[in-house]
């Protein structure tokens, strides 16, 4: 496994896709000498394009299904949080079962991009870092 497969095992774990990269993380923290930096700054970089991504379906799901239109108990627990924090909210985003819909949600709230990846960034990063130190 190298970085490539950590940035892309972060991107799809943020998806709406199943799967996550904390295991990619981990064996490459384990097996592997590469800088804490450069683990923690690739799978957060991957997973927060992939936070955008999802966000960005959001954008595109909001044009289909109007506000208002939420049947899935998780998005409306999404729908809560990002109603209530705004973008601050996507601090949240790399919890499992929620992040991915927090993301998801605060693209169809049509949130403010710049602050919502800022935050989505800064919770997945901050993940990792606690994540190395576990491993380290």
């Amino acid at each position: 496994m190298t970085l490539w497969g950590l940035f892309l095992s972060g991107f799809l774990g943020a998806t709406l896709l199943p799967g996550g990269s904390e295991g990619v993380f981990a064996w490459l923290v384990l097996h592997h000498s590469y800088l804490p930096h450069l683990l923690i700054g690739v799978a957060t970089l991957g997973n927060t394009l992939g936070g955008i991504v999802t966000f960005l379906m959001g954008r595109w799901l909001e044009q289909k299904i109007p506000q208002g239109q939420v049947a899935q108990a998780t998005h409306q627990k999404a729908v809560a949080w990002i109603q209530r924090y705004g973008s601050v909210a996507l601090l949240g985003a790399w919890l499992p079962i929620i992040g991915d819909p927090l993301c998801l949600v605060a693209g169809w709230l049509k949130i403010n991009p710049w602050p919502a990846f800022f935050f989505m960034a800064l919770g997945k990063g901050i993940r990792y870092v606690f994540l190395w130190q576990a491993l380290a």
